[in-house]
């Protein structure tokens, strides 16, 4: 899910992070598609967010989700709420996406074809970090509202482009980190797995995990110079696991950015023999059911989730359709989440769906019907 962004630049600029004021303002009224009166930087809840109707406009639109990285299941589902998002607005006459495949290179090279094409709107997962910045000013300066999500460009949302709409990402990192430290009871070595080396987002995490690792020194983290890079895949989440304990031997608790990717790594403790740890992430269906499967062979297995958060990219749409028609949006840009599932807690058990297939996120916004065709 996202690329670059170094350390120092996350803790001093708020949006690489997600972590933005509550101040919030409007796009200034400067050159290119950031102009008009969408609100930046205000934080809400996911039931902040508005009907698209009233940003959809009356002109013929082309809309594009130009995506970092498109290879996991939570990049396809995200991408099919966009596109079903799209289809509420009778306007929007054709929806494209690209796919960089974690090349920076080609996500520039994807954007700037983007807007050779003409389109009007692009909504963008940046996994290059700031080296994508230029090409984004560049399209905002040929006018095309361009509003990335969870993946921060870094730059100036409501001048560089129209806004930035994520969660709050060291909140995220730190809420889990807390929950897992607790169920470990306080003592014990924690790791915290990230995706692609280097990458904002998971960087993030790692920042709040680290706020609530400072606050209970019976906690050794294991990976003190970042977060463990796991590309976000299963497979190789699973081998780099099972090298982490060949390394460090006993790992009681795992904080995970990625809780769809999670189940290769708890697969690697199986392989070994060793105790399962705790272990939060976002909610994952097999995440949840695999909870279910080991729960009363391993005692010390308790797991807990946040909302995989896919339906933030609605948001992204919903600002970007009103920046290009001109119309006001104040939808917060970043979002608060809260634990929604507990296995320690009798009225937030992991909800475990058999019927759907293992990949499906059940907090992403589609309907079971929608998922069970997109994962068909």
């Amino acid at each position: 899910m996202t690329l670059i962004a170094a350390g120092a630049l996350l803790l001093t600029t708020a949006c690489s992070t997600g972590s933005l004021s509550g101040s919030g303002g409007s796009a200034d009224s400067g050159d290119g598609a950031a102009a008009g009166a969408v609100t930046t930087g205000e934080v809400g809840v996911q039931g902040d967010i508005q009907d698209i109707t009233a940003f959809c406009g009356e002109e013929d639109l082309t809309v594009a989700l130009a995506d970092g990285f498109g290879g996991n299941s939570w990049r396809k589902i995200t991408r099919a709420i966009f596109e079903a998002e799209a289809a509420k607005c009778p306007n929007i006459t054709k929806v494209l996406y690209t796919d960089a495949q974690g090349d920076t290179q080609k996500a520039i090279s994807d954007i700037n074809s983007l807007v050779a094409q003409g389109v009007d709107v692009i909504v963008t997962f940046v996994d290059g970090g700031e080296a994508l910045l230029p090409t984004i000013k560049k399209a905002t300066e040929a006018g095309v509202a361009v509003v990335p999500y969870v993946g921060s460009p870094g730059g100036t949302p409501g001048t560089d482009y129209v806004d930035f709409v994520s969660e709050d990402i060291t909140t995220y990192g730190r809420n889990l980190a807390e929950w897992t430290i607790e169920a470990m009871g306080g003592e014990g070595n924690l790791v915290m797995l990230g995706g692609i080396a280097g990458n904002s987002y998971s960087q993030g995490v790692y920042d709040g995990v680290i706020e609530a690792v400072e606050a209970n020194p019976g906690i050794t983290l294991l990976n003190e110079d970042g977060p463990v890079a796991t590309d976000w895949e299963p497979g190789k989440i699973q081998q780099v696991v099972a090298g982490l304990i060949t390394k460090y031997g006993d790992i009681d608790g795992i904080v995970a950015d990625y809780g769809g990717g999670s189940v290769g790594g708890i697969r690697a403790f199986e392989a070994a023999g060793k105790p399962f740890p705790v272990w939060s992430a976002n909610d994952s269906n097999e995440f949840a059911c695999l909870w279910y499967e080991y729960k009363d062979t391993q005692p010390t297995y308790q797991i807990a989730t946040e909302s995989s958060r896919n339906w933030i990219v609605t948001v992204a749409l919903h600002k970007a359709l009103a920046a290009a028609n001109g119309l006001p949006n104040d939808e917060p840009s970043i979002y608060n989440l809260e634990i929604i599932e507990d296995s320690t807690d009798p009225s937030k058990q992991p909800r475990c769906e058999e019927a759907l297939p293992a990949d499906a996120i059940l907090s992403s916004g589609l309907s079971v019907e929608q998922l069970e065709a997109l994962f068909q």
